[in-house]
């Protein structure tokens, strides 16, 4: 038994822009991960793989209205995209994974997990939107989708442009934790929790409802890495490795730092909210909870991280 790893993938990865984003474009960039993913493999670790979804949802979401709009079909509910979306990225890593495996001569094989993750019907994230889904769009571009949507919201997110945000409730707990684990134990790589999970209430007789929300892909995957006890989580960015002063002239790439240092450097705004900070937060809870290390750092950087020679790792306490 290797060191168990989760390892998230950020939605944003998977796509190149507003313009020219087909499928067949998203599973290019798909294989380029798998490829890095398929590095750990053959360092010994066991690996579940999450992702994000954030443009995929926004995607979707944009095809329903326009089809609503168009041809009068039904419109589809936020939480069904995140579920189709959740199959169709985790069909694609699945694939990707499986071939990968086949040209290396490995025998790994792969599943993906279709995976609800119980919130609160009371967290107060469902009168406050925050997790942002979707393109990134001019402000001129917010404005008029905001004049034909009374009801979206939309926030400028960390200088690139703005984005459509929706509820980002809390995960609670992976329902279908048990299967990834018996899914781990047969020599399995999993796939789970999709754009943080299909979000679901519980009702009074303890049956489940899905609710229109998206839980943050990061927060969801610590959940998950705590839940399946996991020693390390790797989340995958766009830079190397976690800066502090960030595109300022002291700018600082921070290669190994305490849970400590961490949350000093939250207290002192180092973070950006609309990127980084989740992550941190992420980070930081699984720590807290149960974990060894962290690794944050780019998809092409994770077989060197794993080695302890790459990215940015947060430990417990200096060695």
């Amino acid at each position: 038994m290797g060191e168990l790893v989760v390892v998230a993938i950020g939605g944003n990865s998977l796509v190149k822009g507003n313009e020219d984003n087909t499928i067949q474009d998203q599973y290019e960039a798909v294989c380029k991960i798998a490829a890095n993913i398929a590095d750990m493999v053959e360092e010994g670790c066991e690996v579940v793989v999450t992702h994000g979804n954030g443009p995929q949802v926004g995607f979707t979401l944009r095809r329903g209205e326009i089809a609503e709009k168009v041809a009068g079909m039904p419109s589809v509910p936020l939480v069904n995209c995140v579920a189709d979306t959740q199959g169709g990225i985790g069909y694609q890593i699945q694939q990707a994974l499986t071939n990968e495996f086949i040209r290396r001569g490995m025998k790994q094989k792969v599943a993906t997990v279709i995976t609800q993750v119980e919130v609160s019907s009371d967290d107060p994230n469902f009168k406050n939107p925050s997790k942002p889904v979707g393109a990134f769009f001019t402000l001129e571009q917010a404005k008029k989708l905001e004049k034909e949507h009374p009801d979206w919201v939309f926030v400028e997110d960390s200088g690139r442009g703005y984005r459509r945000v929706v509820p980002s409730p809390q995960p609670i707990d992976i329902l279908e934790k048990d299967a990834i684990k018996s899914l781990i134990g047969a020599g399995y790589v999993v796939i789970a929790v999709g754009g943080g999970g299909i979000p679901v209430v519980k009702r009074a007789d303890q049956t489940y409802e899905g609710i229109d929300a998206v839980i943050d892909k990061d927060l969801a995957t610590s959940l998950l890495a705590e839940q399946i006890q996991a020693e390390t989580l790797v989340i995958t960015t766009g830079v190397p490795k976690v800066f502090i002063h960030f595109g300022k002239p002291n700018q600082k790439a921070l290669d190994v730092i305490t849970v400590a240092e961490t949350r000093q450097y939250v207290l002192e705004d180092h973070f950006p909210q609309g990127s980084m900070l989740p992550k941190i937060k992420a980070s930081l809870r699984f720590l807290e909870q149960s974990g060894s290390r962290v690794i944050i750092t780019n998809s092409e950087s994770l077989k060197a991280a794993i080695q302890h020679k790459a990215g940015t790792h947060i430990i417990h306490g200096m060695i």
